[in-house]
């Protein structure tokens, strides 16, 4: 198993409050940090946070909106600054990668590690590794923009440990085979993987939504995630404004998961307008039954399943 959470670095929209910088959600898998977003100033809650500088991490950009990637430039100079050395993997839309390397030419850092900029063209999945993939589908918003969806893959079945002991099979590389599915010939007999393996078990499922208009697209590619991030800018009474600005309320946030059948959903990207989240959270839990506000520093567990 390996353990999954989340950090709210940043929960507020447009301009930072008092309570709240810009937009970056850090999601901890095991050994790896996988990066949601870099509002200004950023950095600060990461370091807060006891986020660590050199750990492995991937970068993933939203939409070219300064509320989502200026930090970016702050987080990775204050990187360099504390030695890093591992390369990092950051992914967004094509002008990324030109802002990026226009904006350290001109300020005129340099770093002690690599960058790779992965352009993301077309929807799918752009992460594939081991025992999870990162999927990408199109958002509705003022400018280009992406949600993300981190997925694992499924877990082999609880082992059987006192019926493969009952067969007589010696620990090992026959339990190895088991674990993966394979049958295996033990004492003259075929011992089928089923008879000591449970079935496999669903691995987690994340979505993070950026910015955008809910729509029947996101609907289907947050289908049936364990969590759910979704912006909530404003509350019901500011529906045209949303609509307008290419946002979502929290009463909208609510309707997707529902429509999704999400486990839970965090609201997050505050306009400033609301010194606290009580109505949006209100008018969310009045269509989900699941909601919470995000904070910036909150920390999210994700555990899995209770296994059948």
């Amino acid at each position: 198993m390996v353990d999954m959470q989340l950090v709210f670095l940043g929960t507020s929209s447009g301009a930072p409050t008092v309570q709240r910088g810009l937009s970056s959600i850090a999601l901890i898998r095991g050994a790896e940090l996988l990066l949601f977003d870099a509002g200004e100033g950023m950095q600060r809650n990461f370091i807060k946070a006891g986020l660590a500088m050199n750990k492995k991490m991937k970068i993933f950009i939203t939409h070219m909106h300064a509320d989502h990637c200026v930090g970016l430039l702050g987080l990775l100079q204050t990187m360099e600054l504390q030695g890093r050395e591992k390369s990092i993997d950051i992914y967004g839309e094509p002008r990324l990668e030109e802002f990026l390397r226009e904006n350290m030419r001109i300020i005129g850092f340099r770093l002690t590690f690599d960058i790779i900029v992965r352009k993301i063209e077309k929807e799918g999945v752009i992460v594939r590794e081991r025992d999870y993939q990162v999927s990408c589908c199109q958002a509705m918003h003022s400018v280009p923009s992406f949600a993300y969806c981190l997925e694992e893959f499924d877990r082999p079945g609880v082992f059987n440990v006192a019926e493969a002991r009952r067969l007589g099979i010696p620990e090992g590389d026959l339990y190895s085979k088991l674990q993966r599915g394979e049958d295996i010939v033990y004492g003259g007999q075929t011992i089928r993987s089923s008879q000591i393996v449970g079935r496999p078990r669903k691995g987690r499922k994340i979505g993070i939504s950026g910015d955008t208009r809910p729509t029947d697209r996101l609907a289907r590619f947050f289908k049936d995630c364990d969590l759910l991030i979704f912006e909530s800018t404003y509350s019901q009474d500011k529906q045209e404004k949303a609509m307008e600005n290419g946002h979502s309320t929290a009463a909208e946030a609510a309707t997707i998961a529902k429509k999704a059948d999400v486990d839970k959903l965090l609201l997050t990207h505050f306009s400033a307008r609301y010194d606290e989240t009580s109505l949006l959270v209100k008018e969310a839990s009045a269509i989900h039954y699941n909601v919470e506000a995000a904070e910036d520093l909150k920390v999210v567990r994700v555990s899995y399943k209770q296994d059948s």
